[in-house]
């Protein structure tokens, strides 16, 4: 090997960069598709927008429409994901500490709205005679009749039904018996005080110093218990003697223990108790949820409460495994169900099962999930930093999977997530999951291709760690609104601070536009490239931005300029 020889005093010179020109020099340059991206992200542009065609049935002209795509989640489109986030953020904050009730209750009924209703039981007596009578072709034409009147009725603008449906023989019968489980509280637990429940929603007002009047609320952790002693980063100490069994049957039930929590709250306190709030894995990747609660309540009856609730679980029985999941049941045509794999033998139904278990006298529950003793509860002050850091810490990671909340580094925190995610993929989580088919017992209603742990419920998906429904919870009277009267709400703001109106706003009544939307595919000659359309929302939303800050500068100048201290001089 040769070496180049050095001159004395003179070092050789080292290349400052790599050569321009060359293929390192060009992988240093940033990517124009990656710029595109954040500034759609920075702007509030969907990158993956649905493309919809609107036909004026009027003039016959259409045009493509990009509609949003709506995902909650970052991963998938950042900007729907961050407006969706900021939504909830309006909701809860409109609903947390309202001095007002958000159902006022319905408006009477006019005289059309009775006359329908009048008519509605002249159909049902005319019903009842024909059925008695057996003119069942009579009754057939009354039935056309009554769901023609009820779809009248629902235009008229009267909410819900005036009486159930008919139901016929066949429905009935296809119903079956109904299982009732007693009522009566464990042994183990705590009795609560129960209290009429009064029909108000806005907590009590406090009176301070000076006079001044407070009405706080509340911002409450509810977690479970332990599953063995973890590490600061939710690894187990001792992995061997971590309950995952346990963890997992808790995180499949743990919406069911928050349902009957507050049903036990709203009972021990007396009142409409009204909540908003959102689930999320802890370090140890069990789930705890968050809640702003409008109006003050004891923390020790806080306490008493979450100690006093349980859900108990009415399964049959899970206490070991009857077939690996490579050597499970098959299906067998001629028997109509599943069949031991070595024997033939047809498994017993789900009804069976449950027989078996009404049958036994001692019998206890296959799952008792409980909370922790961990409840952490404060009051918050409408206004005040601190309720703003409290929305900002129930919606921090609404746009992120389960999975996602907490990063997965190590090789130790990867094991622990691998351990539960099998624990959770073999936990039977409804009656008609594949997975009974492991502890010998056909699922309801089976069907044919049925596969232990490949159930298709989201409690058994890796990314969920068992949070399988809905990660946010928000009680029907919080705001008195849902997510598209807040939208609504929003886009009534913006078009009154720029001073916009749409043809729906100005067109006298029923004379809207009519228009027919269709979708569009990306394939048609009339869509443009998904490049250009993102490139032209992403110019049309700075131009918006521009002319909203514009309006909101001069809408704070107007205010000032007109303030108390003018005494509204030159009006």
């Amino acid at each position: 090997m040769t070496t180049t020889p050095t001159l004395p005093g003179l070092t050789p010179a080292t290349p400052a960069g790599p050569r321009p020109g060359s293929r390192a020099a060009r992988m240093l340059m940033p990517r124009s598709v990656d710029v595109v991206a954040d500034l759609a992200a920075d702007y509030g542009v969907c990158t993956r927008p649905v493309s919809l065609r609107r036909t004026d049935l009027d003039t016959g002209q259409t045009e493509v429409v990009d509609m949003p795509c709506g995902a909650t989640q970052e991963a998938k489109c950042p900007a729907c994901a961050k407006r969706a986030r900021r939504l909830r953020q309006q909701q809860i904050r409109e609903g947390w500490h309202r001095d007002d009730e958000p159902d006022p209750g319905p408006e009477p009924a006019t005289d059309a709205q009775r006359g329908l209703i009048v008519v509605r039981a002249h159909l049902e007596f005319a019903r009842d005679e024909a059925a008695r009578a057996s003119q069942w072709e009579q009754v057939a034409d009354l039935d056309d009749a009554i769901n023609e009147l009820e779809g009248q009725i629902t235009t008229e603008g009267l909410r819900g039904r005036p009486a159930p449906p008919h139901v016929t023989e066949d429905q009935e019968d296809s119903d079956g018996k109904r299982r009732v489980r007693s009522t009566k509280r464990r042994q183990d637990a705590p009795d609560l005080p129960r209290l009429p429940v009064e029909n108000r929603t806005v907590g009590r007002t406090y009176e301070g110093h000076g006079g001044q009047v407070f009405r706080p609320s509340m911002f409450l952790t509810l977690t479970l218990g332990s599953y063995g002693r973890v590490h600061s980063d939710g690894t187990p100490v001792n992995p061997d003697a971590y309950d995952y069994r346990r963890a997992a049957w808790d995180a499949v039930h743990f919406p069911r223990l928050l349902d009957r929590f507050w049903q036990n709250l709203r009972r021990a306190v007396g009142w409409n108790v009204q909540y908003a709030g959102a689930v999320e894995p802890q370090r140890r990747l069990a789930p705890h949820a968050h809640f702003a609660i409008r109006g003050t309540i004891p923390r020790a009856l806080v306490r008493q409460v979450a100690a006093a609730t349980y859900h108990q679980v009415w399964w049959p029985p899970v206490d070991q495994l009857v077939y690996e999941p490579g050597n499970a049941p098959q299906w067998d045509a001629d028997a109509g169900g599943y069949v031991d794999p070595d024997s033939g033998e047809v498994l017993p139904s789900w009804d069976d099962a449950l027989d078996l278990l009404d049958a036994d006298p001692d019998t206890e529950p296959v799952h008792v999930v409980r909370f922790g003793v961990q409840v952490d509860a404060k009051g918050v002050l409408a206004g005040t930093k601190d309720a703003d850091r409290c929305v900002g810490y129930i919606t921090k990671y609404l746009t992120k999977q389960a999975a996602d909340c907490h990063d997965v580094t190590t090789s130790r925190q990867r094991a622990h997530l691998e351990r539960l995610w099998q624990e959770l993929r073999h936990t039977p989580c409804s009656e008609r999951c594949a997975n009974w088919l492991l502890y010998g017992v056909q699922p309801k209603k089976a069907k044919q291709g049925l596969r232990p742990g490949n159930c298709k419920n989201k409690v058994h998906k890796r990314d969920t760690l068992g949070i399988g429904g809905r990660r946010v919870l928000i009680s029907r009277q919080w705001s008195g609104k849902t997510l598209s009267d807040h939208r609504a709400d929003r886009k009534d703001w913006v078009k009154a601070l720029l001073g916009v109106t749409t043809d729906a706003d100005t067109a006298p009544p029923g004379g809207e536009q009519r228009h027919a939307w269709e979708l569009a595919r990306p394939t048609d000659p009339d869509v443009a490239p998904l490049g250009h359309r993102v490139l032209r929302a992403i110019s049309e939303r700075i131009q918006w931005r521009a002319q909203l800050d514009a309006a909101k500068r001069a809408a704070d100048v107007s205010a000032t300029s007109n303030g108390p201290e003018r005494g509204g001089e030159g009006q």
